[in-house]
């Protein structure tokens, strides 16, 4: 007689948002939209959406308590497995609402932080979501030991969540410390690599976007790469650099990176620096844009923020609008080419527009094969600094009062440089 597992019932979530001050609920149902799409992404079926208006959350249970306790039954009527809250909460707060609901309640960040667990194939990226993860549990090590322990996995219990139940503080903050060292020696690896690079005077294009907005497609595109591509948020996490080589036979290293979010958590952006440095080091940036997204200027100004975040913001940008074959027509999509100068509209998963977006790179490129010379008073260390976040230097070196700086530089850069530049 042959045996079979039983299935693994998948869990069944009910997502909670607030209508706080200052939030509309426009904003707030499209926020909600996507933390649907979150849960599936990490595999449970959402059930109920639920949401209340209040000024500021409270205290205890981050919703009044009234609300709580309809939820509570909704819970059973529906047989909800996860409680989901928008936003993060506080330790008190979960803790409260898992003894009122008798369920697992999670919030954006764990939720997230659950789905990178389940996405990470190196080493270098489980090290990352493991930080993470302790990071975010360190606080709430009361209420994680008591209730972790009675449940059977799924959605935020995966990762270092189901492997340190009974460790104390001391031990979870000495494996963050370790885990800091190791991620330390990533970075010493990576900034030899870009040496590396740096010699070959290739530049750099990291591809940058938010989640799902093709990325990884339109690396595979280019580059022949066989990255995982799928309409999913986080499909990918590992960043991978391939080379590429332009019309005019140079040579660009293209790097796929983590898809951005609205609401990253910061934990995740500190663990991550090792990957996402790739970004502020970049010489130059593609931002993938979907373009058939209902909010795509709110998507746009999420991975601005990031941008800034890394210290990459003032970089060369091409903007490239993706997904252009989801369009009803094309007039949106010339609006937002004629709106954002240099932009190209594109479709990776057709080809449409991948010729044109050839060309614009060639042109943006096109400064960096030319090295120029600066010499620049030492004082003006705001536009030294400039040079090192927008630029390549390639050497530097203090004279008298001045630093002589030899770099490759964009052409808005070179413009507001021109009277500093110096004959090489």
């Amino acid at each position: 007689m042959i045996e079979t597992r039983p299935q693994k019932t998948q869990e069944r979530a009910l997502l909670i948002g607030l209508e706080k001050q200052g939030v509309s609920k426009w904003d707030l149902q499209d926020s909600l939209d996507e933390l649907r799409e979150l849960a599936s992404s990490a595999g449970a079926k959402v059930v109920d959406t639920v949401t209340q208006k209040l000024p500021k959350p409270t205290a205890p249970y981050y919703i009044g308590r009234g609300k709580a306790e309809s939820i509570k039954d909704s819970c059973q009527d529906q047989q909800v497995t996860s409680v989901i809250f928008n936003d993060e909460l506080s330790p008190a707060q979960g803790r409260n609402l898992e003894n009122l609901f008798a369920r697992k309640v999670l919030d954006r960040t764990q939720l997230i932080l659950d789905i990178f667990a389940q996405r990470a194939r190196s080493r270098e990226g489980r090290l990352q979501i493991e930080l993470a993860q302790l990071q975010y549990l360190l606080p709430r090590l009361t209420r994680m030991w008591h209730h972790l322990s009675r449940q059977t996995g799924g959605i935020g219990t995966r990762g270092p969540g189901e492997t340190q139940l009974e460790v104390d503080r001391r031990r979870v903050q000495e494996r963050i410390a370790r885990l800091e060292r190791e991620l330390e020696a990533v970075r010493k690896t990576r900034a030899i690599q870009r040496e590396g690079r740096k010699r070959h005077q290739w530049p750099v294009a990291a591809v940058v976007g938010y989640t799902n907005a093709g990325k990884s497609t339109l690396l595979n595109l280019l580059t022949g790469a066989d990255l995982v591509a799928e309409d999913k948020l986080f499909a990918t996490l590992d960043p991978t650099t391939r080379s590429f080589v332009l019309p005019n036979k140079q040579r660009v290293l293209l790097t796929d990176t983590v898809g951005f979010l609205r609401k990253l958590p910061h934990t995740l952006i500190e663990s991550f620096k090792a990957t996402l440095e790739e970004v502020s080091e970049a010489d130059l940036l593609i931002h993938i844009v979907d373009l058939s997204h209902p909010r795509v200027d709110e998507q746009m100004e999420a991975v601005d923020g990031v941008i800034k975040e890394l210290d990459a913001y003032g970089k060369q940008t091409v903007i490239v609008f993706n997904k252009i074959d989801n369009l009803p027509n094309r007039e949106l999509a010339e609006s937002y080419t004629k709106r954002f100068p240099g932009s190209v509209a594109i479709s990776a998963r057709t080809g449409e527009g991948v010729n044109k977006l050839v060309q614009t790179l060639e042109e943006a490129l096109g400064s960096w094969r030319l090295r120029s010379r600066f010499r620049i008073p030492a004082t003006e260390s705001a536009l030294i600094a400039e040079i090192h976040r927008v630029g390549h230097v390639l050497e530097l070196r203090y004279e008298s009062n001045d630093a002589i700086i030899v770099a490759h530089v964009p052409p808005d850069l070179a413009q507001k440089l021109e009277r500093y530049a110096e004959a090489s």
